[in-house]
């Protein structure tokens, strides 16, 4: 089965997702966290790929990115490539570093960028670790400026820092309450996955070999199915579709 094409953004903007393969450390120090910004900063450079938010938690990393030149693919790449080379030497190991390709899901409106936004800068609250105003590895200081961040529409639709403070301390679900879990009924579901799979029956997914399933099942976790829908729709079980999800 081939894989599916990614959903594109009319907006430009996108929500990325990162793992480690297995769940795996992908930062063990300081160091590697620095890398990895750095990396980012040059090759948004090079790319043209705006970065509007991020966070850069032990196994996996959030972006909050604008891609004004159909880039992404590109940026992805090589960010991915160089810190995974850089990783290897660095602890002697060989593999893969990452789990399978990046997520991305696009940011269509304003609503949904400051949601996606909060989601972002709270991972460190929701991990139990700290506060985004406390935690070194994630963009939440960046919106007075200094650094490679984009904070041009964060700006413009939070005009003051007060009201940037706010909305952030307060979390995603005040940003926009409907936006946090969007609601896909079963119908959409089944045409989305028959569609987007390219099967004649959501059950089909069951007969994918392994890799493909479980692309499979990430992309319609992306799409905002559930894991019990995801599981009641495809067969396939709610302990895997929840290994996928995390």
């Amino acid at each position: 089965m081939a894989r599916a094409a990614r959903r594109m953004s009319e907006s430009g903007y996108f929500h990325v997702i990162v793992r480690g393969n297995a769940k795996q450390i992908i930062f063990e120090e300081s160091d590697d966290y620095r890398f990895f910004l750095n990396r980012m900063e040059k090759f948004s450079a090079e790319t043209g790929v705006g970065v509007c938010a991020y966070c850069l938690m032990e196994n996996h990393v959030h972006l909050l990115l604008h891609d004004r030149e159909s880039a992404l693919p590109e940026f992805m790449k090589k960010l991915n490539v160089s810190y995974a080379r850089f990783f290897n030497w660095k602890y002697e190991r060989s593999g893969h570093l990452f789990q399978d390709r990046y997520k991305s899901e696009p940011v269509e409106d304003d609503s949904y960028f400051l949601s996606v936004l909060c989601y972002i800068l709270n991972n460190p609250k929701k991990a139990g670790v700290c506060g985004p105003a406390e935690y070194p590895w994630g963009s939440f200081k960046a919106y007075d400026g200094g650094t490679f961040v984009e904070t041009e529409l964060i700006k413009g639709l939070l005009p003051t820092w007060e009201e940037y403070e706010e909305l952030v301390m307060l979390g995603e679900s005040k940003a926009n309450p409907g936006l946090e879990a969007p609601k896909k009924d079963d119908k959409w579901a089944r045409e989305y996955i028959c569609g987007e799979l390219g099967v004649e029956s959501c059950s089909a997914v069951q007969s994918f070999e392994r890799k493909e399933r479980d692309e499979a099942v990430a992309k319609l976790l992306a799409a905002g199915l559930s894991e019990r829908q995801i599981e009641r729709l495809t067969g396939v079980s709610r302990y895997i579709v929840r290994r996928i999800a995390w």
